[in-house]
């Protein structure tokens, strides 16, 4: 199996609430080689035991950013091309043309991200595919599946 070459996308979950899920997403970016920004407020400590369960001994090679909150998230990221994750968008992820460097950001499993965020940016609101009524998938199931094909698409691209 080819190892992952480097690349440049990035992931941010804005607001996590479920420290398992933050660590699952954390294990999943340092296996990925993919740096990972976290949102103020978060509904745990980052030294929680279910993180650390989750994340098991990937945390120490994590490559985390912390943002105090979310207007500083976005002033840090303003050059930077985003991707909004969200069960109302109207981009399908397989529409979505990822580039090398693009940030891929996700809301928290209980409020997803602002409705104002998501109504200023509409064509950078990704849906994953699935079948009809159902309402959305996991958080770290998501970000998985999105980091994943970004980072395809810009490897085959390059």
């Amino acid at each position: 199996m080819p190892d992952l070459a480097p690349h440049g996308i990035e992931v941010a979950l804005v607001h996590p609430q479920i420290a398992p899920n933050t660590g699952n997403v954390a294990r999943l970016c340092v296996a990925t080689g993919t740096p990972l920004h976290l949102v103020k407020p978060l509904g745990f400590q980052l030294d929680d035991r279910q993180i650390r369960r989750s994340a098991m001994d990937y945390w120490p090679r994590l490559r985390l950013t912390l943002h105090d909150d979310l207007s500083t998230f976005r002033e840090a990221m303003a050059a930077r091309r985003i991707w909004l994750f969200d069960s109302s968008g109207a981009v399908g992820l397989w529409n979505a043309q990822f580039l090398n460097g693009d940030v891929l950001v996700f809301g928290s499993e209980t409020a997803g991200l602002p409705s104002a965020w998501l109504s200023a940016e509409t064509e950078r609101v990704i849906r994953i595919p699935q079948v009809p009524g159902e309402r959305c998938l996991n958080l770290a199931t998501s970000v998985g599946i999105a980091t994943y094909d970004a980072i395809r698409r810009v490897q085959v691209a390059e």
